[in-house]
């Protein structure tokens, strides 16, 4: 991916509602739970103050069709934690992003953006990868579904 955009962002800390699905299509699952919550508290029109970020919690492992996915909505101080829908706080970080368009160009994107990572000046940070869901229209549609990939980065080295 020669001509994959990269650009640097820093995330500021971000207090967020954490929505956890598991199993062979974990992503569908979260998302249910998220647009549940959220489109009956009014978040979902507003998507700016209430950007989604999304990343797989495990990873999937060989042999195994399951693995989970975790959604992150941006709230402000008033939503509480609960069992159902924990709060957490996320401390941000450097990070090299890079669009993507479609459910099916997630990979290669992923792929394009740890070579840019590889190749150069920036070195792997420690905190979490992430993927911002993008359309307006909350779930998307898996063609026209749009994420910004986010890679943890260190300061130049």
């Amino acid at each position: 991916m020669e001509d994959l955009a990269v650009r640097i962002v820093r995330l500021e800390p971000m207090r967020v509602a954490s929505f956890h699905g598991f199993g062979t299509e974990p992503e569908h699952a979260a998302i249910q739970m998220l647009a549940g919550w959220a489109g009956t508290r009014g978040y979902l029109r507003d998507r700016r103050q209430h950007r989604i970020f999304g990343f797989n919690n495990p990873n999937p492992s060989h042999g195994s069709p399951n693995y989970g996915y975790e959604l992150w909505m941006v709230v402000g101080p008033e939503v509480e934690s609960t069992d159902e829908v924990p709060v957490r706080e996320f401390a941000g970080g450097l990070y090299a992003v890079a669009r993507c368009q479609g459910v099916a160009s997630i990979t290669s994107t992923w792929q394009g953006l740890v070579g840019w990572l590889a190749a150069g000046p920036y070195g792997q940070a420690g905190h979490q990868w992430l993927e911002e869901h993008l359309n307006d229209a909350f779930p998307a549609p898996d063609a026209g579904l749009i994420l910004d990939l986010y890679a943890p980065i260190a300061e130049p080295r």
